[in-house]
Formats: structure tokens, sequence, C-alpha cells
């Protein structure tokens, strides 16, 4: 009974929405579209677009910088941790929802 009330009140939604929803959706479209082609929002945009494009090579170059060096910490870290052995021959884990005699997520046929 609850998933039909919901079912019900979605629908009455959707169809209540879409007949004054259709004309406010035209109305934020007219107003976007007019903000766009403001020209001073055009400028705007354009200087936007040319500051990026000319920081983009400085922060590729730290954003490169900064995973070498990460990548070397981390490199430096896995192989000074002598005092830990390396994980070798563990069976893998049991399949859930499975036989518990047997791994095998299919039935024996």
């Amino acid at each position: 009974m609850r998933k039909l009330t919901m079912l019900v009140a979605g629908a009455a939604g959707y169809v209540l929405g879409s007949k004054a929803g259709r004309e406010r959706y035209e109305q934020i479209k007219a107003g976007a579209s007019k903000v766009a082609q403001d020209p001073r929002v055009r400028s705007k945009a354009k200087d936007a677009g040319t500051m990026v494009q000319d920081k983009a090579p400085v922060l590729k170059d730290k954003v490169t910088g900064a995973a070498a060096s990460t990548k070397d910490a981390v490199k430096d870290k896995t192989s000074s941790s002598s005092d830990t052995a390396p994980v070798t021959g563990m069976d893998p884990a049991p399949v859930t929802g499975t036989d518990p005699s047997t791994t095998s997520p299919y039935p024996a046929s």
C-alpha cells in the first residue's frame, strides 16, 4: 500500500509539475540566454578562458611535481618497511552467498 501511495503521489507530481513547470522552464531558459548574450558577460567569460589557458601549463607542472614527489615518498616508505613480511600464498576469501563447502559461485552440476 505504501509503495502504491508513493507511486500515485509521484505520478500526480509529475503531471502537475510538467504543466506548470514547462512554462517556468521556458522563462528560466530565456533569462539565461539573455544573460549569456550580454556583451559584458561574454567579455568576462573570454577573459576567464584566456587566464585558464595561461595558467594551465604552470598548474600542470605543479601537479606533475607533486605527483612525482608523492610517488617517491610512497616508494621510500614501502621499501623501508622491512618489519612487515610480504603477503604471499594466502587463500582467497570465500565467495559469499554460496555453498559453504565451495568457493565457487556456481552450483555443482
